[in-house]
């Protein structure tokens, strides 16, 4: 510790007038969040777009830093940004996930103090624009569902989640919502077996292997959640989050678990008898909130 931090510890005790509590450090990381990065695939006149916001952050001996300012042998933050940046020209070759395991890699192996890392990736999607059937070679729309994947690790073996994050899907019929509680005094939803039913679906999920083409796995998932949201009777939101999950697992046999996050976005047939209308099921009220929220894991038995 220098003379001027000895001399700042020294003041806060007397400015205080308290002795401090006895301490110690507890669980605790460091880095940079939300560097926000795109890279384009130039290798042929078709180009291709990857765009991230990255977070990384670092565990290790920080002990010092903490408790007596000492930044001896601390990477800046400012350097895990450039990190980023000059590793996906380097690398950054196919998924983020793959990416997440280079990042940790090199900071365990550059940072003295760092002994493991974690990164944390929402990819936004692109889609060609379409011109005449084609898709362009180097024109693109986002899309709104986003891509997540969390890579931790001790630069040796890692530990890898991958996700979806706000695919909204809904449904105008095959749905419905019956049998349940009736007989207590504050229900007053009444049953339906005809209804709309939307979500916003959040899902993220675990491998039971390292090697894995997570590209393509991220592909499968994304087409089976949809695929399945399409196939059935939903007597609730609850029995479509477990039979897509079932179907996920099925198709995917690199992955161990799958949870959703659904919340139920409601659209209420709206009363237009008032009106002297008749509404067949065709206009109803979007209310955003408060809404039904279905969470769960579906694991393999």
């Amino acid at each position: 510790m220098t003379q001027t931090q000895n001399d700042q510890a020294q003041n806060n005790q007397t400015q205080s007038g308290a002795v401090p509590a006895n301490v110690r450090l507890g669980e605790n990381n460091y880095g940079k969040a939300e560097v926000n990065l795109m890279k384009v695939f130039r290798d042929s006149p078709r180009h291709e777009i990857r765009e991230l916001q990255v977070r990384v952050g670092m565990v290790g001996d920080f002990d010092a830093a903490h408790a007596q300012g000492d930044n001896t042998d601390l990477i800046a933050t400012d350097t895990v940004r450039n990190t980023i940046y000059g590793l996906a020209k380097e690398g950054f070759k196919s998924s983020p996930e793959e990416f997440g395991k280079e990042l940790i890699a090199h900071f365990v192996k550059t940072g003295p103090r760092v002994t493991g890392a974690f990164a944390e990736f929402t990819e936004h999607l692109w889609e060609r624009v379409q011109v005449g059937g084609e898709g362009h070679q180097h024109s693109f729309a986002r899309q709104m569902p986003k891509r997540t994947a969390r890579v931790e690790g001790d630069g040796q073996t890692f530990k890898v989640t991958s996700g979806i994050e706000e695919l909204y899907v809904l449904k105008t019929t095959n749905s419905g919502w019956e049998g349940y509680l009736l007989e207590e005094r504050f229900t007053t939803l009444p049953e339906t077996n005809d209804r709309v039913m939307a979500t916003f679906v959040t899902a993220k999920w675990e491998y039971g292997r390292e090697d894995v083409d997570y590209d393509a796995v991220w592909q499968q998932v994304y087409t089976q959640i949809q695929e399945t949201f399409t196939d059935h009777y939903s007597p609730s939101l609850q029995n479509t989050l477990y039979l897509m999950g079932q179907a996920v697992l099925t198709r995917c046999p690199d992955i161990s678990r799958i949870w959703f996050r659904m919340p139920n976005k409601h659209h209420l047939k709206y009363n237009l008898e008032r009106f002297g209308l008749e509404n067949n099921n065709e206009i109803f009220h979007v209310d955003p909130e408060p809404y039904g929220l279905m969470e769960g894991w579906v694991e393999r038995a």
